[in-house]
C-alpha cells in the first residue's frame, strides 16, 4: 500500500517523526553499548553504572548481586541480597539468580530463607543438574542426608561427569559405602568407574572393591584400559589377588577371546597375542633410548605375532624395560620359559629375561642366561622359587650393558611364547 502526503506540512511531520525514532533508537543502542562495555569491566564501578544505564535489565542486577557475594576483597552479602531481588522482580525464572540469592542468605545464616529460594530454583527449572546439585550440596551442609542424595543423584543422572565429586563429598558424611552406591550413584558403568578413579587416589581398597562389585553385576561392555588405573592401585598396595580378580573379570567384560597362554601359565598374554598394553597384568613397554618395540606378525614362533626389539647400534643398551606381572604362590617352584630369535645381535650381552620380586621388603632378581649372535629360536628356561611372603613377581625383556663402555650393540631380536609355569601343574618332560 502506497500512502500519498496532500500538504508539505504533513511530509515535514513524517520526517520529523522519522528523526526522532531514529534518535530515540541510536541512544538506546548507545546505552545499551555503554552497559555492556562497563560490565564487561568486571569490576564494582562497572556494574553499579550498568545498572543506571539500564536498570530495567535483570542480567546486570545478578552481575551485580555476584559481584557483591563471591568478591574475595570486599564482600557484601546485604547488598548482593537486594541486587538478586532487584534482579528477580524482573525475571522471577531465573534459575541462577534464586540459586545465587539462596547461596547469600546460607552466608548469613538465614537458612529457611536459603532454603526458599533454592526450591524456587528448583521449581524454576526442575531438570537441571546444576540445581540439583547445588541444592543437594546445601542439604548436606545441613546434615539432611536422604534429601541431599536424592537431590545429587538426580544430578549425576543428568550430567554423568559429576559421578566422582558426588561419591567424594557424600561419602566424607556418610562412609557407609553401600548407602552411596545404594543412595547417590546411579547404575552406570561410567559412574561406577569414577567412583573408583576417586578411591584410587586415597588407595581406599574394601570400599573400591565394593563399587566395582556393583559395576560388573551390571555386565556393562569395558575397555580394558579404564581398569588400568584401578588395578595398578590393587598391585601398589600389595592386593595382588583381589588385582588378578579385577583383572580377569574385565577381560571378560573387555570381550577379549583367551590370549591362549598354556592353561597353567600365571603370566598373563605370554605370547603377546592380544595387543593390550600399558597396565595392570598385561606387558608395559616404557620408552627406550636406543631400542624400538614392536609387535611383529611375520616372524613368530607361534599365534599370530611376537614382540620385536631393534637396536640401532648408537649406544651401549641398558634395557629392561618391557615387563608383565604375575601373580604366585608363596612358596612355591615355578619354571620360567621363554623363546627368542637372533639376527645379527651384536656385542657379548644379549637378550636375557630378569624375574624380580620383593622379600623381606627387600628388592630381589634372578637373570636367565642370554642369546646372541644369529640364532634360530631358543628356549630360555629357568626354576624359580618365590619366598615365603611373596605374592608377584615382575617378569622383564631385559639386555645388560656390556663391559667396556664404548660398545654399542646392534641387531634384533624376537620374543615369544614367555610362560611361568608352576612345577606341580607341569606334565611329565619327555
Amino acid at each position: 500500500m502506497v500512502f500519498r502526503l496532500s500538504s508539505s506540512v504533513a511530509r515535514v511531520a513524517l520526517v520529523f517523526a522519522a528523526f526522532l525514532l531514529a534518535a530515540a533508537l541510536s541512544y538506546s543502542s548507545i546505552r545499551n553499548a555503554r552497559a555492556a562495555h562497563n560490565t564487561g569491566l568486571e569490576t564494582l564501578k562497572g556494574y553499579e553504572k550498568a545498572t543506571q544505564l539500564e536498570p530495567g535489565n535483570p542480567l546486570n542486577w545478578y552481575l551485580l548481586g555476584h559481584y557483591w557475594l563471591f568478591n574475595l576483597e570486599e564482600p557484601d552479602t546485604r547488598n548482593a541480597i537486594t541486587a538478586y531481588r532487584t534482579s528477580l522482580s524482573l525475571d522471577p525464572r531465573s534459575a541462577n539468580t534464586w540459586m545465587d540469592l539462596g547461596a547469600a542468605y546460607e552466608t548469613q545464616g538465614d537458612f529457611q530463607a536459603a532454603r526458599d529460594a533454592f526450591l524456587q530454583a528448583t521449581r524454576v527449572y526442575p531438570l537441571s543438574a546444576e540445581v540439583s546439585w547445588r541444592y543437594g550440596n546445601f542439604l548436606l551442609r545441613l546434615g539432611e542426608l536422604p534429601q541431599a542424595f536424592s537431590e545429587i543423584r538426580h544430578a549425576v543422572e543428568v550430567d554423568p561427569q559429576r559421578a566422582a565429586e558426588a561419591f567424594s563429598r557424600s561419602w566424607r558424611v556418610d562412609p557407609d559405602v553401600q548407602t552411596i552406591l545404594d543412595k547417590v550413584l546411579p547404575p552406570s558403568g561410567g559412574v561406577y568407574l569414577d567412583a573408583i578413579r576417586e578411591l584410587d587416589f586415597n588407595e581406599e581398597v574394601a570400599p573400591a572393591m565394593s563399587v566395582w562389585a556393583r559395576l560388573v553385576a551390571l555386565h556393562p561392555h569395558l575397555k580394558l584400559g579404564d581398569v588400568f588405573p584401578f588395578i595398578d592401585m590393587l598391585l601398589r598396595t600389595h592386593h595382588t589377588a583381589d588385582a588378578r580378580h579385577v583383572w580377569d573379570e574385565a577381560v571378560g567384560l573387555a570381550g577379549l577371546p583367551p590370549p591362549g597362554d598354556p592353561a597353567s601359565s600365571v603370566l598373563w598374554d605370554g605370547g603377546f597375542e592380544t595387543g593390550v598394553r600399558g597396565g595392570g597384568f598385561s606387558w608395559v613397554f616404557a620408552p627406550s633410548v636406543g631400542v624400538q618395540t614392536s609387535l611383529d606378525t611375520t616372524t613368530k614362533h607361534s599365534g599370530n605375532q611376537s614382540l620385536r626389539l631393534g637396536f640401532d647400534g648408537k649406544r651401549n643398551v641398558n634395557f629392561s624395560d618391557v615387563c608383565n606381572f604375575a601373580e604366585v604362590r608363596p612358596s612355591a617352584t615355578y619354571r620360567f620359559s621363554a623363546w627368542v630369535r637372533t639376527q645379527a645381535l651384536t656385542t657379548n650381552q644379549g637378550i636375557r629375561f630378569r624375574l624380580i620380586w620383593l622379600e623381606n621388603s627387600q628388592a630381589a632378581s634372578l637373570d636367565t642366561s642370554d642369546v646372541h649372535g644369529t640364532q634360530p629360536w631358543t628356549k630360555i628356561e629357568m626354576p624359580w622359587t618365590s619366598g615365603k611372603d611373596v605374592y608377584g613377581v615382575r617378569v622383564c625383556i631385559s639386555r645388560n650393558p656390556a663391559d667396556e663402555f664404548n660398545i654399542r650393540i646392534q641387531g634384533t631380536a624376537w620374543v615369544d611364547d614367555v610362560s611361568l609355569v608352576p612345577q606341580s601343574a607341569e606334565g611329565p618332560k619327555p
